[in-house]
């Protein structure tokens, strides 16, 4: 083994097993593969699909209920 997993399993040691778990979480998380997104040529079936009108309202929507701060909220 590497000096580098011998220290992390030191350090696992005098931790409790619940934080253990996190830390396997973690390195599970870290491994997990991020998936990919489309490419644009991909796309080209939608290009176009929605009207210019449609486009500003969804456009404006987004501006007005997604674009705001209400930190008393959370």
């Amino acid at each position: 083994m590497t000096t580098t997993i011998l220290e992390i399993e030191k350090q696992l040691e005098t931790m409790p097993e619940q934080t253990q778990m996190q830390v396997l979480d973690y390195v599970k998380s870290i491994l997990t593969p991020i998936p990919k997104g489309i490419p644009g040529k991909n796309l080209a079936p939608f290009f176009g699909v929605l009207s210019d009108e449609d486009a500003r309202e969804m456009i404006q929507a987004i501006e007005e209920g997604c674009e705001n701060i209400y930190p008393n909220e959370w």
